[in-house]
């Protein structure tokens, strides 16, 4: 009998061992519900797609010329929030973020410190959001003043209403939940210098700073104190954004979220903020008397991708060449189509300009009537321009599949111009595209295709319009290829001039 017991008491420290392994590891990975789906924002995974999709299309944000390292968002219910919040998201869109980095803080619960969701998935109505457990046990690391206390994110909208956007925007991105749980200065300037060493060498994570506006003024009222604020964060003066916060002088919930957001870029060197959208309740209901703002606005700094785009304002301003030689280069162009036209024969030209003999790359276009007529050019010039330009001014005319041979009759018809290209220079992703301004080249495999830069000042595309159209049209690639990461993006510049000048 004694051993008997002794058998049994084995066994229950044995399943007692397995059970706590069990609640070990399921703690290790557990789930957070969304819990507001359903009141906040759709529970249902279609409508929820459908809305954001709706305010996606009319969202157009500016161009930044840099890389936000982070972005300004609302929190408020979707119906009122949501078509400002789009426009942060969708400057990210096509970007190659890795980790999502969602600062909030609480409405519901005190706690003394920052809480720093440690591991686990978040549930959307769109899908779950895996937490970086490696960047958010480096930044638990840093400092006594971050642990994870996970009463701070139930039903936090500060954090909750920014999943959504995250998993639709950037669907294979992880996230780092913090919650600043007391109003602390110093839990501000902490984390922000944390999160200044964690981005230092990454480009593939950004911040979020969760904030809503004024809250309960009249519509007037309402803008004019957050133009005031808006003004005190273009100027990056964290300190005041926060005291502010504290003594509600210019009200804005997630003070604490864009204190820390505004000093971490200070450190970056990522001085530039760029409203991308305000509105407030008023503009989206018909109550003007008490009404809470809403922010989306960029943070962000200059990349290596930026640097090539300011020389390509300089390029353009200085011009590569004088009216001399781009006169030369429209007669070596009708020369050379009217000769092998009317002969077959090619123009032989001999020029000593030296400009003239730099390899540089172009494209001849042809117009008839104001159509186009032809158009064939070489990206990297292998050669003299000025042969180049005599080569492609034939291929343009007999050469472009699109059209049939140009015939004698019409050389008088048509009118020349001349694209002459800078280096291409390779960018990390359409982030870093300047449209209107550049050419493109996309290549992905074996598939290519190139627009010139006035193809977006004659359409009138955007630049998502201008890489869509890119991809399907000229490289036979998938629409939205542009957004893949295996994708190769090439930009460049082009003086352009013609006959009709």
């Amino acid at each position: 009998m004694l051993k008997f017991f002794k058998n049994m008491e084995k066994s229950i420290g044995l399943i007692s061992l397995i059970g706590l392994i069990y609640i070990v590891a399921s703690a290790s990975t557990q789930t957070k519900e969304a819990d507001l789906a359903g009141s906040w924002y759709p529970a249902d995974s279609k409508e929820l797609s459908a809305m954001l999709d709706k305010y996606l299309d009319a969202a157009s944000p500016p161009e930044i010329e840099g890389k936000a390292v982070a972005i300004i968002s609302p929190h408020a219910g979707y119906v009122y929030s949501a078509p400002v919040a789009v426009w942060g998201y969708k400057l990210l869109s096509g970007r190659k973020i890795n980790t999502v980095i969602v600062l909030g803080f609480s409405h519901r619960q005190h706690y003394d410190g920052v809480s720093i969701y440690k591991d686990g998935e978040f549930k959307t109505p769109l899908g779950s959001l895996s937490v970086d457990n490696e960047i958010a046990s480096l930044i638990l690391s840093k400092n006594n003043r971050f642990s994870f206390y996970p009463q701070l994110f139930e039903n936090e909208n500060s954090i909750e209403m920014q999943l959504p956007f995250i998993k639709k925007i950037l669907p294979q991105a992880k996230i780092v939940p913090i919650a600043f749980g007391v109003s602390n200065y110093e839990d501000c300037k902490i984390l922000a210098d944390v999160l200044s060493q964690v981005l230092s060498d990454r480009d593939d994570i950004v911040v979020v700073a969760s904030t809503d506006m004024s809250h309960f003024l009249n519509y007037d009222d309402a803008n004019k104190a957050d133009s005031q604020t808006i003004e005190i964060m273009k100027q990056f003066k964290y300190p005041q954004i926060f005291n502010e916060g504290m003594t509600y002088k210019q009200p804005c919930c997630g003070y604490s979220a864009v204190a820390c957001v505004l000093k971490m870029a200070e450190a970056l060197n990522a001085k530039n903020f760029q409203v991308l959208k305000y509105a407030n309740s008023g503009d989206t209901t018909d109550n003007k008397q008490q009404v809470v703002g809403y922010l989306s606005a960029a943070v962000y700094k200059e990349s290596s991708a930026v640097s090539y785009q300011s020389s390509a304002k300089e390029l353009e301003g200085r011009q590569m060449l004088n009216e001399g030689q781009r006169k030369r280069l429209l007669e070596i162009a009708r020369e050379s189509i009217t000769s092998f036209v009317k002969s077959g024969k090619r123009q032989v030209f001999k020029e000593d300009d030296p400009v003239l003999n730099k390899p540089l790359g172009a494209f001849v276009t042809l117009h008839e009537n104001g159509q186009l007529r032809g158009c064939i050019g070489n990206m990297v010039g292998s050669g003299p321009l000025y042969k180049l330009v005599a080569n492609m001014a034939i291929e343009s005319a007999t050469g472009d599949p699109r059209f049939p041979v140009l015939s004698a009759s019409e050389i008088d018809r048509i009118d020349i111009e001349i694209s002459v290209l800078s280096q291409m220079e390779r960018v990390k992703d359409a982030s870093c595209i300047k449209i209107p301004g550049q050419g493109v080249l996309v290549r992905r495999g074996f598939n290519s295709g190139v627009y010139l830069p006035q193809v977006a000042t004659e359409t009138g595309w955007n630049k998502e319009e201008f890489l869509t159209s890119l991809c399907a049209s000229k490289a036979g690639i998938s629409p939205d290829a542009w957004k893949q990461p295996d994708t190769e993006l090439y930009v460049f510049t082009a003086e352009v001039f013609g006959e009709k000048e």
